[in-house]
């Protein structure tokens, strides 16, 4: 049987057209930089996916977060769960750390971190002494699920309208009282994990450090450490 002869592809320029206008947005985008905090760019997103499918949220994400690495600061990553996370938001850009504390000395520096949540080790709870370094995300973000890594960096987050705000203790009592003895002060409180003598919880929406309604909580040592957007 005779070979079937090559045909060129024919040209499709509307689509070549959509292709071009994506490519040019994203160079744009890029020379525009990065807006002034977190809290601004997590209130743009949320209003920029509003309605649009799965799909095209996932893509819009996609291509959001690989400009973020291109503009945002530097990132630096722990564990297996934050690699994969940070691949998959940002792409292959961030830079291994081979302990929590370098991790959040690269934070000290300028960078930012996604650092693993994991029961044997409690980095989180360095945050309470260090005020400087907040969390400002979580993935994942999405609002259904709890979070696998926290984001920290040399920031104060803001109210985005839809947070999450992550607290630390060292009270020994059961989660479910200290879940109790919050909600009796008008929070709705989750754990999230315990590790090395601390407790770290999730508390629905945006919870000042400075909150009146954290005085009497659990604890000689414990207080607020970040908040993060969920989407």
């Amino acid at each position: 049987m005779p070979a079937k002869p090559l045909e060129e592809p024919q040209a499709d320029t509307e689509r070549l057209a959509l292709d071009r206008a994506v490519a040019e947005a994203v160079r744009l985008r890029i020379t525009a930089g990065p807006r002034p905090s977190q809290d601004a760019d997590a209130i743009a997103l949320r209003d920029l996916l509003k309605d649009l499918p799965p799909a095209a949220t996932a893509g819009v994400r996609a291509v959001l977060g690989r400009i973020d690495s291109a503009i945002g600061a530097p990132l630096v990553v722990w564990g297996a769960t934050s690699q994969t996370l940070a691949a998959d938001r940002f792409g292959l850009t961030a830079r291994m750390a081979a302990e929590p504390e370098q991790a959040l000395g690269a934070v000290r520096d300028g960078s930012r971190a996604l650092l693993d949540l994991t029961p044997g080790r409690a980095w989180w709870g360095r945050l309470l002494a260090e005020p400087a370094l907040r969390v400002v995300a979580a993935l994942p973000d999405d609002r259904h699920g709890l979070p696998r890594a926290l984001m920290i960096q040399r920031a104060e987050p803001g109210p985005t309208g839809d947070d999450r705000t992550f607290w630390a203790t060292d009270s020994q009592a059961p989660d479910a009282r200290i879940v109790e003895t919050l909600g009796a002060a008008g929070l709705v409180a989750s754990p999230l994990i315990a590790a090395g003598g601390l407790k770290l919880f999730v508390l629905a929406g945006y919870v000042q450090a400075e909150d009146g309604r954290l005085a009497s909580a659990p604890g000689s040592l414990s207080g607020v450490i970040g908040a993060a957007p969920q989407f």
